[in-house]
């Protein structure tokens, strides 16, 4: 399998950013990183390995950047205010230097890629395909949470607002809701076994919202025996990211 690491610098975040790449052709899918936020994670937990079939045979290539959860999302020294603002930078880096960065590796300059993410990777993933659907076509979100207050115990603001999917998407109307209704899809997925508690919750919340809004998803819940892990995770991405890749 070819893979490679790469830097990608981005002034919004002031730095280089690590992302791993795996593959050689195919659809892009960019795999947004659990609370640990290491560009590293899906090939240390396995999930490369899993996906090899689809990656060595040129249905997908993965794109993992590292991200900046633990400034933006976890750290409760900061204010909310204040780490909200590094998500933005993130979002820029996101939108003005990795997506860039795929399409000049992909040789197009308008092709549009897939998103996924497990645990705050999933709310990653269904908030930019939900924000950006011209970019981000499909989305596979994995056990998250999607209610952005949760992360900034209770405290919201313009920005907050705009980065959380339960309180902009119920109020999606007009060229924007048209715009998401026939641009992206979300597979919203989640067990209901240990560890899961707040997930389910949100998992069902945000698919009733969709479900409301006439936005394309799918609610895939699974048993009480399913947890919140990694060995769970890698049978998910199979099963779905082979259903709709594979072809």
């Amino acid at each position: 399998m070819r893979r490679r690491h790469e830097l990608v610098y981005s002034p919004a975040m002031g730095r280089k950013m690590n992302v791993w790449c795996f593959g050689h052709w195919g659809t892009p899918l960019v795999v947004f990183p659990s609370a640990a936020g290491f560009a590293h994670e899906w090939d240390a937990q396995g999930m490369v390995d899993t996906l090899a079939p689809l990656i060595e045979g040129g249905k997908l290539k993965l794109y993992c950047p590292e991200s900046n959860v633990s400034r933006a999302w976890t750290d409760k020294k900061q204010h909310p205010a204040l780490r909200v603002k590094q998500h933005l930078a993130y979002e820029r880096f996101l939108l003005d230097d990795l997506v860039p960065a795929i399409r000049k590796d992909c040789n197009s300059d308008s092709i549009r890629m897939a998103v996924a993410g497990a645990s705050l990777g999933a709310f990653y993933a269904a908030n930019f395909a939900l924000k950006f659907p011209d970019t981000f076509f499909y989305a596979l979100c994995l056990s998250g949470r999607y209610l952005a207050t949760h992360f900034t115990q209770g405290y919201s603001n313009e920005d907050v607002y705009f980065n959380n999917p339960m309180a902009y998407v119920p109020n999606m109307d007009g060229d924007v809701l048209e715009s998401v209704s026939s641009r992206t899809f979300l597979t919203l997925v989640c067990g209901q076994g240990a560890y899961e508690e707040g997930c389910i919750e949100e998992t069902h919340a945000l698919a009733d919202i969709l479900q409301w809004k006439n936005i394309p998803h799918h609610r895939d819940i699974w048993g009480h025996d399913v947890s919140h892990d990694w060995t769970w995770w890698r049978r998910q991405a199979w099963m779905h990211l082979s259903r709709r890749f594979a072809s």
